[in-house]
């Protein structure tokens, strides 16, 4: 099971004693802030919780799948990456 951005708002409204708009818009403004920094070259880290940071993926040469006798130049890319904190992962095992 998943749940979407909406279903999220919703929950974090009922933990935190909120409405549902204001619970959105926090979780807005957190990824926006989390994409602002990352853009900049900075990390997030939420101690416990886990470390959102960017990462740059060096370019390569790669093979064309519709035509595998020609190579590809494939750029140089920055992604993101998410470590998990001691917290997450405990809570996780305790989940096994």
């Amino acid at each position: 099971m998943r749940i979407n951005k909406v279903e999220l708002a919703e929950k974090i409204a009922d933990e935190a004693g909120t409405t549902k708009k204001d619970a959105k818009n926090m979780l807005d403004s957190f990824m926006d802030v989390v994409i602002d920094e990352l853009k900049e070259g900075n990390s997030v880290s939420l101690t416990g919780f886990g470390k959102f940071s960017a990462k740059k993926r060096a370019g390569r040469v790669g093979v064309n799948p519709q035509n595998p006798d020609e190579k590809i130049q494939i750029p140089e890319v920055t992604v993101p990456k998410f470590k998990a904190g001691l917290t997450l992962k405990r809570a996780l095992k305790e989940n096994e």
